[in-house]
């Protein structure tokens, strides 16, 4: 029957999503991606943290417009007008020669990273719309493919970088052709479900923390209303605020406990699949244990994850210093899974894509806060006083995460 080849492609469309968010991913390796401009313009660790703060502030937006964009036309000519900028924007950034950061303002964190933030929410809105039954499961695919991008594309890039044949202008060239020709053959293979579509029911789990209350589609307007959304908002943000903060110094950091260069790049890569691992089994537990339970277990990993890397860098432990950084990307892993079932879990999935766009704006209060703790690291001149701040915040986020109540 037609319906059920069509629930069949759901598959298809899932794994094309996971290829399409493995390159997207790219955008979140910037602890390696920003090493030319370190060395060849000589810019400061602010300018450099500033641009990956602007850059999370466009992923949002980039996000939030691209929830309205696809809402009128499409996923696919949404992906189109995300491909073309992300190839602009790396493509322009591996053209700049001069020592001029507001050119890398304007070409990565605006055009590749509000490119960037379109496909992301059109690839995780539409694919998410095939799997009412796996929530959790289907998001935590996708974002484990976001996740682990720095991985597994990271190393390449760092090896381009220092071969003469390619060098940093020509790898930022070839990302921007292979990204945007990646997000136009996602656009051209990803649809919609249509209406006639019978999905499987979820499977009920027995849980004695299983929450109850009104399942119903709230508007953008009526979630933005709930106190509920905005404890949950700010949740969200402390606890992505910490692995915000490592991934932007995670290289430095591990080099500042006796890493050798090639050993912290290679650590930014196993954050990396720590990030991707976290991703894929948040999922697996939103769906088997439902939100407390998984939230709860989210904040003490966080709180755990801040306390070793403070350990490490009191203690001066390269050992130490790669458990807590194992932990950080797992627990970072947790919350784009948990904003993602959340979004859905509480507010429906017919206005799911505007308003996971919305709830995604926590990324930018997040890149604020790293930004900050990268202040901190200059003004200290070392790791202790960013990492006693993030704890705090892991901290209160606990005190929020308990006064999370039904919408």
């Amino acid at each position: 029957m037609t319906t059920k080849n069509n629930i069949n492609k759901r598959w298809f469309y899932l794994a094309t999503g996971v290829f399409t968010m493995l390159f997207s991913g790219v955008l979140y390796a910037w602890s390696i991606l920003k090493i030319p401009f370190k060395e060849s313009f000589g810019w400061s660790d602010s300018v450099l943290a500033f641009n990956f703060t602007l850059t999370m502030c466009f992923f949002c937006l980039g996000a939030f417009f691209g929830s309205l964009i696809c809402k009128k036309i499409g996923p696919k000519i949404t992906l189109f007008i995300a491909g073309a900028l992300v190839a602009v924007g790396f493509i322009s950034t591996g053209l700049l020669k001069e020592n001029l950061p507001y050119l890398i303002y304007l070409t990565y964190a605006i055009l590749a990273g509000t490119g960037i933030g379109i496909s992301y929410n059109v690839v995780v809105s539409t694919v998410c719309s095939w799997f009412p039954d796996k929530k959790g499961f289907c998001s935590g695919c996708l974002m484990m493919g976001f996740g682990v991008s720095t991985l597994l594309l990271g190393n390449v890039i760092s090896i381009l970088f220092e071969n003469p044949a390619f060098g940093w202008n020509k790898t930022y060239t070839l990302i921007g052709a292979i990204i945007g020709a990646v997000l136009i053959v996602a656009g051209i293979i990803l649809q919609l479900p249509s209406k006639d579509v019978i999905f499987p029911a979820a499977k009920a789990r027995k849980s004695t923390s299983k929450e109850s209350f009104e399942v119903r589609d709230f508007s953008t307007a009526e979630m933005l209303k709930s106190f509920t959304f905005w404890r949950a908002f700010a949740f969200m943000a402390f606890i992505t605020a910490v692995g915000n903060s490592v991934i932007s110094f995670a290289r430095d950091l591990v080099i500042s406990v006796d890493a050798t260069p090639a050993l912290a790049t290679t650590l930014v890569g196993v954050l990396s699949v720590c990030n991707g691992f976290g991703r894929i089994i948040t999922g697996a537990v939103y769906d088997a244990l439902g939100r407390r339970t998984t939230m709860l277990a989210s904040n003490i990993l966080t709180i755990v994850a801040a306390g070793i890397t403070l350990t490490a860098v009191m203690i001066h432990s390269l050992p130490v210093c790669i458990i807590g950084l194992c932990l950080t990307g797992l627990s970072y892993g947790s919350c784009p899974t948990m904003t993602s079932a959340f979004t859905a879990s509480f507010y429906g999935q017919k206005y799911f894509s505007v308003n996971y766009s919305l709830t995604n704006f926590n990324l930018i209060v997040a890149a604020f806060i790293a930004n900050f703790s990268n202040s901190l690291l200059i003004s200290s001149g070392g790791y202790t006083a960013p990492f006693v701040m993030l704890l705090i915040l892991a901290v209160c986020a606990l005190g929020l995460n308990f006064s999370i109540k039904k919408p």
